[in-house]
């Protein structure tokens, strides 16, 4: 007696989640039937590897802080815990940071600074791989920065953490955390290198400012800055300003002024 061609697909569907319950988490769930185990193993332990290969890849320095065992702890946790919007291998480490910040329970062998590390390695392909610069035009690239519109990099992300990231490795593991946070700025130059500078505030409030709104002139920005920070000598800050925004161009996060 033939089966249907419903009962078919419920048939295959079923063996689909076997499969994948089972790559995932092979200690909690069983095999699907009708696959040989030798098999089975082998796909297990390919989309493992290529899995943690992939973080690896994405996030080299947690990578290199982390002992196997943690590390394949934390990966084989990801897969068992987060449902991945997306079947694209280059956006995994934007996966892999959801699941930090909304699945992973903190275990004691992870460091403090676990999640802002994982970020600010993320962040780092995001400016890699953006195309927020494509098709900018209507640029003066010797504009005057004063007086005219900044035209902020469009790759560009301003950043604060409680831990100063962008020094951590192997041979700087901190394990409280500074009195004061850290400021940063990621972008992609015009031979699309990424780079990491440390700011302070008022150069990230400065930036912000010009992001904000399109029309603010430099010299409108840094009056406003004079003025909340209650400076004594208003043109003392304007003319560091200057000095600043032409630093900010020099390192291509700010890369001229508006034409249009």
């Amino acid at each position: 007696m033939s089966t249907s061609p419903d009962t078919d697909l419920l048939g295959f569907q079923r063996q689909q989640l076997a499969f994948t319950a089972h790559i995932r988490d092979p200690e909690s769930h069983a095999a699907p039937d009708g696959i040989e185990a030798r098999r089975m193993a082998i796909y297990t332990e390919l989309f493992f590897n290529g899995t943690h290969e992939q973080l690896a890849g994405n996030f080299p320095i947690l990578r290199q802080i982390t002992d196997d065992e943690h590390w394949y702890r934390l990966v084989r946790d990801f897969l068992i815990r987060h449902r991945s919007s997306t079947p694209l291998f280059t956006e995994i480490g934007q996966e892999f940071l959801q699941y930090l910040k909304e699945e992973h329970e903190t275990w004691p062998e992870d460091p403090p600074f676990l999640l802002e590390l994982a970020h600010y390695e993320y962040v780092e392909l995001a400016v890699a791989i953006s195309d927020a610069d494509q098709g900018l035009a209507g640029i003066d690239p010797s504009g005057d920065l004063m007086e005219g519109r900044s035209v902020i990099n469009p790759s560009t992300w301003t950043l604060t953490y409680d831990w100063p990231v962008h020094r951590i490795g192997p041979d700087y593991l901190p394990e409280i955390r500074p009195e004061h946070p850290t400021h940063l700025v990621v972008y992609r130059d015009q031979s699309d290198a990424v780079h990491f500078l440390e700011i302070n505030v008022v150069t990230q409030r400065l930036l912000q400012l010009l992001r904000e709104d399109a029309q603010r002139s430099g010299r409108n920005a840094l009056q406003l800055i004079a003025s909340e920070l209650g400076h004594p000598n208003p043109d003392a800050v304007i003319e560091a300003g200057k000095a600043l925004l032409d630093d900010l161009r020099e390192r291509n996060v700010i890369l001229g002024t508006w034409t249009r």
